[in-house]
């Protein structure tokens, strides 16, 4: 089943309830979702990135400032 929504005539926030709903509905049965194999795949990428270096982590405010600045 494919659901419809008037998308264009939702404001922000009724799309973020609406994604909210979603979001809780799958958590509620996450343990029958089974992730594709491209997921590790990725996730094993970004570990040896880690491990040699060539990636690093940053700090979620910090990125949130860099976002910010960068579409303003």
């Amino acid at each position: 089943m494919i659901a419809t929504l008037p998308l264009k005539k939702m404001s922000i926030h009724d799309k973020i309830s609406t994604m909210e709903y979603i979001w809780d509905d799958l958590c509620k049965n996450a343990g029958d979702i089974t992730s594709p194999e491209w997921h590790k795949d990725v996730l094993d990428d970004r570990e040896k990135a880690l491990k040699s270096r060539t990636d690093s982590f940053v700090d979620w405010e910090d990125a949130k400032r860099k976002i910010r600045k960068n579409i303003k």
